[in-house]
C-alpha cells in the first residue's frame, strides 16, 4: 500500500472541526521485539517523508509542523517497515534506533500502569 491509499477522506472528516491538517493514527513499535514506543500522529507528508528518508517521521499536533523523531533529542529511529490498517486510517511504525523514545527519558511513553478501579 501507497502513502496516498490510506483513506485521507475519512480521517480528513474526523478532523474537520478541530481546523488541523488530515492526521492518521501512528503507533510506533519496536522492529525487534515488538513493544509499542508511542502513539503519535502523521500526516500524508510525514507518511511521505518517512517513506522516503526512513527515518521515524510524525506530525506535531502541538507545533503544527513535521517532526522527524530525534533531530533534536539525537534519539534516532529508523522506520524499519511502515503498515497500513485494514480501514487505512492507522498506521504501524516499525522502527528501530538510539536512546529512548518517549521526551521523559523513558525507553517507552507506555511505563505507567493504570491501577484498578476500586
Amino acid at each position: 500500500m501507497k502513502a496516498e491509499e490510506l483513506n485521507w477522506e475519512k480521517v480528513r472528516k474526523t478532523f474537520q472541526a478541530q481546523d488541523a491538517p488530515a492526521c492518521v493514527t501512528a503507533i510506533v513499535q519496536d522492529a525487534d521485539n515488538g513493544e509499542v514506543l508511542m502513539v503519535g500522529h502523521a500526516t500524508l507528508e510525514a507518511v511521505r517523508h518517512m517513506l522516503q528518508s526512513r527515518q521515524v517521521t510524525l506530525w506535531s499536533t502541538s507545533r503544527r509542523e513535521l517532526w522527524i523523531k530525534g533531530l533534536t533529542s539525537g534519539n534516532t529511529f529508523e522506520a524499519i517497515e511502515v503498515r497500513a490498517d485494514c480501514d487505512g486510517d492507522a498506521i504501524l511504525i516499525r522502527a528501530r534506533g538510539q536512546g529512548p523514545m518517549c521526551h521523559t527519558g523513558a525507553r517507552s511513553c507506555f511505563f505507567q500502569i493504570m491501577e484498578p478501579v476500586a
